[in-house]
């Protein structure tokens, strides 16, 4: 299939564009839509779609998500198809999702190539409205499917959290989702997965408590914006998602939520405040890039690999990691702004916190152990 590839900072996806007829046969609706006497019934989630799931549920039980007027949108928007002529009836990208990583061949300069297709269905992100409306419209004038080309955005290989979230601030307007990120749902609505909500409850401890190093520096949608985000919230959920993951099954043996969400957080707090005094004079710095994002998910990994062999007893424990972390002050100049980028080369910044992270933990002689899966 030809394509565009396309790269923003470290994002790459790929620009197509799918023949009307063909493009509805390699899509999944999750909405229910409805026509003039028809309707498109949505496609069955298989259970290892975290992505298909979780919206899906989204939409059947969160009082936070309308679709009552789905049916009039989907009329208006057939109407439209049928009236454009001149005007192109759909000039805005509708945007997939394939949690398969696909094959792009350059063929020439400027991103030209060809890109392979994914062996299941896309999930659509956005359009879903657009593509029901044509798929009603080409029922009626089958003859014009021809005539019709979509605009599609495709993200390939990223992680189920990544999909979500663009699901979920796409849809955040008063009459759609509301306006939390998705970590504030994972808390929320009673299906999301225990370990899920554990990192979830994390976050917010570390967004809210008075004793939190990173109180209001992360950016989560409909709080306070008086000082400087650091993170977004999603950004280090999926951090502390990955650490929990790990050891999930221990976590419910000593108590699980209750008894473990405070141990954790006071675990991160206690690293934070490690951090801060040893790095004291970079911690939310300009010229720093020590509370950028990219250098804060590899310090959660930090803390995990330490609090595994180190987290207790937790008297002491902030005095003792700031012992232990004390050669990260020859560290500094390689965390200033300029030429950082060049002291911690990667093709992506999956790659840099992975490598900060095998740096900051090789200087303070802690053992990385690969979280398991």
């Amino acid at each position: 299939m030809h394509a565009t590839q396309i790269r923003q900072k470290d994002g790459i996806f790929y620009f197509v564009s799918y023949p009307a007829r063909e493009l509805i046969s390699k899509v999944r609706f999750i909405s229910r839509f409805y026509g003039d006497g028809e309707q498109i019934n949505p496609d069955k989630m298989p259970l290892n779609d975290d992505v298909g799931q979780f919206i899906s549920r989204i939409e059947r039980a969160d009082q936070a998500f309308q679709r009552t007027m789905s049916h009039g949108k989907v009329k208006q928007l057939r109407n439209f198809y049928e009236t454009a002529v001149a005007q192109p009836p759909i000039p805005g990208t509708v945007l997939l999702f394939t949690n398969e990583r696909l094959n792009f061949r350059s063929s020439g300069e400027g991103g030209i190539g060809t890109v392979s297709e994914p062996s299941s269905k896309f999930l659509i992100i956005d359009g879903q409205h657009r593509l029901a409306a044509l798929h009603f419209y080409l029922k009626d004038r089958p003859h014009e499917a021809s005539t019709i080309n979509v605009p599609c955005i495709i993200f390939d290989g990223r992680s189920e959290d990544f999909a979500t979230e663009m699901f979920v601030i796409i849809n955040s307007t008063p009459t759609r989702i509301n306006k939390s990120h998705l970590v504030d749902l994972y808390d929320r609505v009673s299906f999301a997965a225990p370990d899920r909500k554990f990192a979830a409850r994390l976050v917010e401890r570390l967004y809210g408590e008075n004793d939190s190093p990173l109180r209001y520096r992360i950016n989560r949608l409909g709080t306070r914006a008086l000082r400087e985000k650091w993170i977004l919230q999603a950004e280090l959920f999926n951090e502390l998602h990955r650490w929990v993951r790990g050891h999930w099954r221990s976590i419910q043996l000593a108590g699980g939520s209750s008894k473990e969400v405070p141990r954790h957080y006071a675990i991160v707090r206690d690293f934070l405040v490690a951090t801060r005094e040893v790095l004291r004079d970079a911690w939310g710095k300009d010229g720093y890039m020590v509370t950028k994002a990219v250098t804060l998910k590899a310090l959660v990994r930090v803390c995990a690999d330490l609090a595994r062999e180190d987290a207790d007893p937790e008297q002491g424990r902030a005095e003792r990691w700031q012992a232990r972390l004390a050669p990260w002050k020859e560290m500094l100049k390689q965390f200033r702004d300029e030429g950082f980028y060049e002291r911690f080369p990667a093709r992506g910044e999956i790659e840099r916190v992975a490598r900060i992270h095998r740096e900051l933990a090789r200087a303070a002689k802690i053992e990385i152990v690969k979280p398991k899966e």
